[in-house]
C-alpha cells in the first residue's frame, strides 16, 4: 500500500552540483582575501588603508553573491505527491503551478555532461501546446520526476 501523502519528490535546485565551478569561484572569493590578510598582514598593512579594504570588500561581495544564490535556490521548490505535481517559485511574492499527472503530456530532461556527473538537470513539463508549462533547472535526480509521472500516468490509464 503506497502512502500518497508522503512526497515522492521534494527538492530545491542544487547550488554546488548545479554550478560547481561558479560555487568554487565564489568560495575562493570569500576565503582567499581573508587568508591573504592573515598571512601577509604586515606587508599589506604597510601599503596603506586601500589594499586591506579592497580585500575585505572582495570577501563581502563573495558573501553577498553566496547569500543571493542560496535564497534564489530556496525560492524554487518542486514537489510531487501522489498524482499531483506542484512547482512553487518566489521568495516574497509566490508563483504556483499545480498539475495532475493526467494533464501532463510530456516531461523532458536536459543534462549536460557535468549535469550527468553531478546528477542534476533541467526539467520541462508539457501539458498542451508546444511551450512547456514550466521549466526548472538545477534539480537533483531529474529522471525520478520523469519516471514517476510516467508510472502514475500508466496506472491511471
Amino acid at each position: 500500500m503506497s502512502n500518497d501523502t508522503q512526497p515522492h519528490y521534494d527538492s530545491h535546485p542544487a547550488m554546488f552540483r548545479n554550478h560547481p565551478l561558479g560555487y568554487l569561484f565564489v568560495l575562493l572569493l570569500i576565503i582567499a582575501p581573508v587568508v591573504l590578510l592573515l598571512m601577509f598582514r604586515e606587508q599589506i598593512a604597510g601599503m596603506g588603508d586601500f589594499p586591506p579594504a579592497l580585500l575585505l570588500a572582495a570577501t563581502g561581495l563573495g558573501i553577498l553573491i553566496m547569500l543571493y544564490w542560496f535564497l534564489k535556490t530556496r525560492a524554487t521548490r518542486l514537489r510531487i505527491t501522489g498524482d499531483e505535481v506542484h512547482l512553487e517559485e518566489g521568495l516574497l511574492s509566490k508563483h504556483h503551478v499545480d498539475l495532475h499527472v493526467n494533464q501532463i503530456r510530456a516531461v523532458r530532461v536536459h543534462q549536460s555532461f557535468l549535469d550527468r556527473v553531478f546528477r542534476v538537470g533541467q526539467i520541462e513539463v508539457f501539458t498542451t501546446g508546444d511551450q512547456p508549462e514550466f521549466v526548472v533547472g538545477g534539480m537533483p535526480s531529474p529522471h525520478r520526476v520523469r519516471d514517476h509521472v510516467r508510472s502514475r500516468r500508466g496506472n491511471l490509464e
